[in-house]
């Protein structure tokens, strides 16, 4: 049986940072970004309130070159691209989830991933309402970790996660086998390996060194 990789990206695969932060950055919402994710981290605002609140920060100015170069100037960890080479050399699947706007997440399938899953925010430049049905959860991480799970012919017992925060807290509590990146105390806990640092590829070896 093969084995389905899968990594959470903001907190995760971006270093100290978050899709919403770096787009952000771009527009020179810096401190209106920050008290909507200090708001989001302290469960104040729900996901789909978070991302009507961030398309109403970028309505009026977000455009595709901006979101191009947020993506580009984003604190990637490094070794993301080797990873997932040798996961796909192994015969082995790798997928992104999450919960930040899919015109960002999907950019990583360039990079390699197999497939890449993030919240349907409305398409920039943006003139639509958020459509609460397309944000995802920590439940909904679950729900497409199954629909993989089927798609490769896997079950859960072939899953690892890789994370950092509450979002990420039922899929850790749903595969046996995580690793906790950078992760505050939500999924420290549940981690079956925990790594502090730059490069993905050290996180990953944990889970090789344990099969």
């Amino acid at each position: 049986m093969g084995t389905l990789h899968l990594f959470d990206m903001d907190g995760t695969l971006l270093y100290g940072s978050a899709a919403a932060v770096e787009i952000s950055r771009q527009l020179g919402l810096d401190r209106e970004i920050a008290e909507l994710e200090r708001r989001f981290s302290a469960a104040e605002l729900t996901p789909v309130q978070f991302a009507q609140l961030a398309c109403e920060l970028w309505a009026a100015e977000l455009t595709e070159l901006q979101v191009a170069a947020a993506f580009d100037g984003a604190p990637w960890l490094a070794g993301i691209r080797d990873v997932w080479a040798d996961i796909r050399s192994r015969g082995e699947r790798c997928a992104v989830i999450s919960l930040s706007p899919c015109f960002f997440v999907e950019r990583l399938l360039d990079w390699g991933a197999d497939t890449a899953h993030g919240s349907r925010w409305p398409a920039v430049p943006i003139r639509r309402p958020v459509n609460p049905d397309g944000i995802l959860s920590s439940a909904a991480k679950v729900r497409i970790a199954d629909e993989l799970c089927v798609r490769y012919g896997l079950t859960r017992d072939d899953c690892v996660a890789y994370g950092d925060s509450m979002s990420d807290t039922a899929l850790f509590a749903a595969v046996p086998r995580s690793v906790a990146v950078n992760a505050d105390h939500h999924v420290s806990d549940l981690a079956s390996f925990a790594y502090a640092g730059r490069d993905l590829r050290e996180a990953y070896a944990l889970v090789r060194t344990g099969e």
